[in-house]
């Protein structure tokens, strides 16, 4: 496969093998959507969502419920939701979401990452235009499963595409469809793993191997950040 796809590989298992990362990540996620919509994942799609992909991770569940809390208490913590978009190595397009209790120190931290791998941010909103917002969701295909029935039943809903990947069944359509496909696929008993709102590259670009590498060592810098829900790039 090439060293870029080996490299790409390991450091994927590396990093996200680090639970003590990954759950104050999930645990943000939980608070943010629990602040905004209430502590009731059945009236909350988006928390609902959050609590479908911490479980997806193994989150044990005391973790879960003590996220709800302190989003709905009296002393709920000041989360904010903040992004920044830049140029890497060799002109990729980076778009980096947050959550972040100290705006200063989320801005210096993912400004180093860029500044040391010789990129830097580009103007708040100039690579809106490069991405398209996506409601997805994944899960499992069972022998039961009829891909069809489930294209014709959700298109109402917003369902703009369906698709199979070894074994996994993923479902997108447009950003503003989240709440309607996520009741769409509780009401057709789909048991979704993972829910997310993706930022989908317009015009996807392909790098070489050796440019990967570079590119790949700056990308991990930024994953690894507590702050960081979600990178996206417009890598092919």
């Amino acid at each position: 496969m090439g060293r870029a796809f080996e490299y790409r590989r390991a450091s994927k298992e590396k990093r996200w093998d680090k639970m003590s990362k990954i759950f104050p990540k999930l645990a943000k996620a939980i608070q943010m959507a629990a602040r905004d919509g209430g502590g009731d994942p059945e009236m909350n799609s988006k928390l609902r969502a959050a609590i479908q992909n911490a479980k997806a991770e193994n989150m044990p569940k005391d973790n879960i419920e003590s996220a709800i809390k302190r989003a709905i208490g009296k002393d709920a913590e000041a989360i904010n939701e903040v992004t920044f978009e830049g140029k890497g190595p060799h002109g990729v397009l980076v778009f980096v979401e947050c959550a972040t209790d100290n705006n200063n120190r989320t801005l210096a931290n993912i400004k180093s990452y860029f500044s040391k791998a010789g990129g830097a941010f580009t103007p708040s909103g100039s690579l809106e235009f490069m991405f398209a917002r996506k409601a997805v969701f994944e899960f499992e295909k069972t022998n039961e499963s009829d891909l069809e029935m489930l294209e014709l039943e959700l298109i109402d809903a917003g369902l703009e595409e369906i698709e199979e990947q070894d074994g996994q069944v993923y479902v997108s359509g447009d950003y503003t469809a989240f709440g309607n496909l996520s009741k769409g696929l509780v009401s057709l008993n789909v048991e979704v793993k993972k829910s997310s709102l993706q930022r989908i590259p317009v015009t996807p670009v392909f790098f070489s191997e050796d440019q990967m590498i570079e590119i790949e060592k700056m990308l991990d810098k930024i994953e690894q950040d507590e702050d960081v829900q979600a990178v996206y790039t417009n890598i092919a």
